[in-house]
């Protein structure tokens, strides 16, 4: 039991890993690959697939009706409207897979923008200072509900349904009953409202680009020395190749002048957002997919009971999913302070939770727990922030979005349901 759970050997994770029917070596062709992962598609495992399939549908069928959908400024637009839900939507992302849930951390977002205005206005911090702070209140929040949930053996809903609106009276309290903060630190307020230089912007893509590259074959050179199932190098230059050419796009896109007055203001390159989500994924996906303390998630939610014979501390890992979080709960909190330029009693209320739950689910992550990855929740982030983004160019009102993006979660949870049964069918 205990070797299953070795990063090696391990496929708990629902990533991108080599199905076991596709041959170890170079002469394997993407054929097969492609019919061994259709074979695993009717078998249950769905992966991000039906996220990217309604992306693509979403992004054509409102670039049909509303052309300036895909104009530089909206394409830039779309990347800062959803960066704060997805960053708190990548910390659910843990506690979903161990069939948990966490309703305090839109509001846990609020209390700890609340510190970094407080710090930053009425005590004079520096930005690093303030923004260290916030964070390490997500953490001892995160750690605090862990505890309740693992230790006292209080249900999670209860735990962070209480949390939830206990920190809405925080909120307020901090906030002294309503009041607006503003923000005036450059360095905060340049996070989800200022852009890296054209040059920077493909300076970051070359490295990104060169190090999932070196990733990719250093993987396949490690489980070739273990015995273990290689991808063929076709396949790596298809992946790489993807990453690179999408990324070209997208940089090219954004380096575009977007702004409809340059004698005022000139806008031009990738929102710092962008590298911000990107490092976020990166760790994420590092940990959970490449580290034992990340397959214990998958484990735990799993089996819990088996986990725990195999020597995971259950406990343990429960808590640190909350710790993880609520402290990204945090970033998301100071990425929509920056773009509201303020803190008031609403950050991180309003429909923030319900948005970022939607997100993890539409991207992937299954609510009953064990399956699930961090891309997960910038793909379902995105599908979000597409829907509330199209449907506003078309004038439709909040109730509408609310109600559509209401269904299309649905239509995710029905998704996973099916996947699930299927899997276990077959």
């Amino acid at each position: 039991m205990t070797a299953a759970l070795t990063p090696e050997k391990s496929e708990m994770p629902d990533g991108p890993h080599l199905p076991s029917k596709i041959a170890t070596n170079s002469a394997t062709s993407l054929r097969s690959i492609a019919r061994a992962y259709v074979d695993q598609v009717r078998g249950g495992e769905l992966g991000a697939l039906p996220a990217v399939l309604g992306l693509v549908v979403l992004c054509a069928f409102f670039a049909v009706l509303r052309p300036v959908f895909l104009s530089e400024l909206n394409f830039a637009n779309l990347l800062t409207q959803g960066a704060g839900s997805i960053a708190i939507a990548m910390g659910l992302v843990f506690v979903l897979l161990l069939g948990e849930i966490d309703l305090s951390a839109g509001y846990a977002s609020g209390v700890c923008a609340a510190v970094l205005a407080i710090l930053l206005t009425d005590h004079g911090w520096p930005w690093y200072g303030a923004v260290g702070a916030a964070i390490l209140t997500g953490t001892v929040i995160g750690l605090l509900l862990g505890v309740l949930v693992a230790k006292v053996g209080i249900p999670s809903f209860v735990v962070t349904l209480a949390a939830f609106l206990g920190f809405q009276g925080i909120v307020l309290m901090l906030l002294r009953e309503g009041t607006n903060i503003s923000i005036q630190d450059k360095t905060i307020l340049a996070v989800a409202n200022n852009n890296l230089s054209p040059a920077l912007g493909w300076v970051l893509l070359a490295l990104s680009v060169a190090g999932y590259a070196a990733i990719q074959f250093r993987q396949n050179r490690n489980r070739a020395r273990r015995g273990l199932a290689t991808a063929p190098l076709a396949l790596l230059a298809v992946r790489i190749g993807t990453l690179a050419v999408l990324g070209a796009a997208a940089v090219q896109l954004l380096n575009q002048e977007r702004s409809r007055n340059v004698i005022v203001d000139s806008l031009k390159g990738v929102p710092i957002v962008v590298p911000v989500i990107v490092v976020l994924l990166v760790a994420g996906t590092f940990v959970l997919q490449r580290t034992s303390f990340g397959l214990h998630f998958y484990a735990v939610g799993g089996n819990a009971e088996a986990a725990r014979r195999a020597g995971i501390n259950v406990a343990a890992i429960r808590i640190a999913a909350f710790v993880i979080c609520s402290s990204l709960a945090a970033v998301g909190g100071i990425i929509a302070a920056s773009r509201g330029n303020s803190v008031d009693p609403n950050t991180g209320g309003s429909n923030v939770l319900l948005l970022a739950v939607g997100a993890a689910v539409i991207g992937g992550t299954s609510l009953f727990g064990g399956r699930g990855r961090a891309v997960d929740a910038v793909l379902g982030g995105m599908v979000v922030a597409v829907i509330q983004n199209g449907m506003g160019l078309m004038g439709y009102s909040s109730g509408v979005k609310y109600a559509v993006t209401g269904s299309v979660l649905l239509v995710a949870a029905g998704v996973d349901a099916l996947s699930r049964r299927r899997s276990a069918q077959r």
